[in-house]
């Protein structure tokens, strides 16, 4: 063969092979790819597999990262409350890109760019939701409304910068050194004012409850007192009238049975004494031969 021809044919092949290795790539599943011409963006691929460009430099390309992304304070920052309380705030924020062609229009590609432009409006948001709220606000009642309040107030100006705030969180709110002392005290004072007033609210529930059940058990006692009176003298009546039924159908029957009742009620024990003549009235019956 012809060295010439040999030359340029594997001149072709690296040609060919140069072309190829440039205008193919695989875009990963994590990754934004940027199209370049001459130093203009063409076109946004998000659809990851494999993908076709023009060959360089008549088309470049740029990869972004489209995962969430972390911006993590190293050193707590200072805030103001609206009771001018300051406190030492740690917090960290949870972004991603959604938008390329407007984050490399903004900031080149450079995260580090974007991650200093959000942290400036992340404080920004921040002293703006403390400084209307007081300690015991921040701390324990509306801490979960600060954090969506910074999500609102960010949100338009990281979607105009192509970017996305998944979450805000505060991780840690401590009180300068000066001033955690006197905050803890007035705590622990009106901790212990709503302790003593849900005691004495409990103290008056519990006399109010038990003066309700001893007017119940009152009531109930004077009842059944009514009603046990009114079954014995109905008891009383009955056994009367049959007394009397029994003594006018034989009389002598009626006071000889009473007397045995007698007799049984006075000799019950044995140690029982009775003075009286043994020819008294009382013991007729037992006299009585006949």
């Amino acid at each position: 063969m012809n060295p010439n021809r040999l030359l340029a044919a594997i001149a072709g092949v690296i040609v060919l092979v140069y072309v190829l290795s440039s205008s193919i790539f695989i875009l990963d599943q994590r990754k934004f790819a940027v199209v370049f011409a001459f130093g203009q963006i063409v076109r946004v691929i998000e659809k990851p597999g494999l993908q076709v460009k023009l060959p360089a430099p008549f088309e470049n390309i740029r990869f972004f990262d489209r995962r969430i992304l972390t911006i993590d304070t190293p050193e707590a920052e200072r805030y103001i409350t609206a009771e001018k309380k300051n406190l030492l705030v740690d917090s960290y924020v949870k972004w991603r890109i959604v938008d390329p062609r407007k984050f490399f229009v903004s900031f080149k590609g450079d995260e580090r760019l974007a991650q200093d432009r959000l942290s400036q409006l992340i404080r920004s948001a921040l002293n703006e939701e403390f400084t209307k709220r007081t300690v015991r606000e921040i701390i324990s009642e509306q801490r979960e409304e600060v954090m969506q309040g910074i999500r609102k107030k960010v949100a338009n100006d990281a979607a105009d910068i192509g970017v996305e705030i998944v979450d805000v969180r505060l991780k840690r709110i401590d009180l300068l050194a000066e001033i955690s002392d006197s905050v803890y005290r007035r705590m622990e004072a009106e901790r212990k004012q709503v302790a003593n007033e849900l005691r004495s609210t409990g103290a008056a529930e519990s006399d109010k409850t038990r003066a309700n059940a001893e007017r119940q058990r009152d009531t109930i006692l004077a009842e059944a007192y009514r009603d046990a009176q009114k079954i014995k003298g109905a008891g009383d009546a009955k056994a009367t009238a049959l007394y009397a039924e029994a003594f006018g159908r034989d009389a002598q029957f009626a006071q000889f049975y009473q007397s045995l009742q007698a007799y049984r009620s006075s000799f019950k024990d044995k140690k029982d004494v009775m003075v009286i003549e043994p020819n008294n009235e009382f013991f007729k019956f037992l006299n009585k031969k006949n």
